[in-house]
C-alpha cells in the first residue's frame, strides 16, 4: 500500500478543500493545459482531467497524480468557466427553472495504472429573477466556475434539488476519488 502524499493537478480552491476534508495527504501542482469544451460533456472531462495529470506526470514520474475537470451540461451544451458578464448571464438565464447535468472526470495516475472515472450529477435550479441574476454577478462568484455557479455559495439557494453527490457540483466527486485510490492502493 501507498502513502505518500499524492499531487493534485489543479489549482481549484474547491478541490483542494474537498481533498482535504477526505484526510488525503497532497501538494498542489497546476497542470499548464489548454482546456477544451468542445464535444460530448463526458469525454470533454475525463480528457481533460487526464490531460491536466499527464501535464504534471512530465515532471513527476513516481509520483500518484490526480486530475479532475467539471463542466455543466444543459441540453447537450457544455457550460464551462463563463468567458464575462453577458456570459454567466446567458448561462445563469438558461439554467432558471431548469434540470441540468454536472459532469466532473476524475484521472488518477500511478506509477504503474492510469485510472479514470467519471462523477454525474443532476440539478435543478428554481426560476431565477433577472435581478437575482445581476446581483449574483456582481457579487463575482460566477467567475471560474462551471455554470457559473457555486452550490456552496449564494447560488444554493436557487437549488432546490439534487440527484447524486453534492461534492461532484463543486468540482471533485470525493467517493469517485475514494474508489480510484482503493483502485490504485493507496493506504487511505
Amino acid at each position: 500500500m501507498h502513502r505518500e502524499a499524492l499531487i493534485l493537478a489543479s489549482k481549484s480552491p474547491r478541490r483542494k478543500e474537498l481533498l482535504e476534508r477526505m484526510g488525503v495527504p497532497f501538494e498542489v501542482m497546476e497542470a499548464d493545459l489548454e482546456e477544451t469544451e468542445q464535444g460530448d460533456p463526458q469525454r470533454v472531462v475525463l480528457g481533460n482531467a487526464l490531460g491536466k495529470a499527464r501535464a504534471v506526470r512530465a515532471r513527476f514520474p513516481e509520483r500518484f497524480i490526480l486530475g479532475a475537470d467539471t463542466v455543466v451540461c444543459l441540453d447537450g451544451q457544455v457550460f464551462g468557466k463563463p468567458r464575462d458578464r453577458d456570459d454567466a448571464r446567458r448561462m445563469l438565464s438558461a439554467l432558471s427553472g431548469r434540470w441540468h447535468e454536472v459532469f466532473t472526470g476524475v484521472a488518477l495516475l500511478t506509477p504503474e495504472k492510469t485510472l479514470t472515472s467519471l462523477g454525474r450529477t443532476r440539478v435543478h435550479f428554481v426560476s431565477v429573477r433577472e435581478e437575482e441574476i445581476e446581483r449574483y454577478i456582481l457579487s463575482g462568484e460566477p467567475f471560474d466556475k462551471a455554470g457559473a455557479y457555486a452550490i456552496q455559495g449564494m447560488a444554493g439557494m436557487w437549488i432546490d434539488r439534487i440527484e447524486g453527490s453534492f461534492s461532484n457540483v463543486i468540482g471533485l466527486p470525493q467517493s469517485v476519488v475514494r474508489d480510484l485510490l482503493i483502485q490504485a492502493d493507496y493506504n487511505l
